[in-house]
């Protein structure tokens, strides 16, 4: 019965301790909320996830630079900057939209 308590009781620790850290970035690092999808700014195998087209489910499948169908996460108010757009579109951002 002792050996149950100090189980949970250490279980309930580790648990809390997880919650409490992975509220805590790492200095210099944006959180989600600071960051857009952008489209038209990942170069080949660099995309963060599936495409607008649905020609490919998962990040780093990309196959073309700066396709408007595929976004990268980039910090806020940054993303037509860089050339791209915050909605998917047909052509190319980045430096190959000029």
């Amino acid at each position: 019965m002792i050996e149950t308590k100090r189980t949970s009781l250490t279980l309930a620790a580790a648990l809390a301790g997880a919650v409490a850290t992975a509220g805590l970035a790492a200095p210099g690092t944006a959180s989600a909320q600071d960051m857009e999808q952008c489209y038209g700014v990942a170069a080949a195998g660099e995309n963060d996830c599936a495409n607008a087209a649905g020609t490919h489910s998962c990040a780093g499948q990309s196959t073309e630079d700066y396709f408007g169908g595929d976004w990268k996460l980039v910090p806020a108010g940054s993303c037509e900057e860089m050339g791209g757009q915050l909605e998917p579109f047909d052509g190319y951002g980045g430096p190959r939209a000029e």
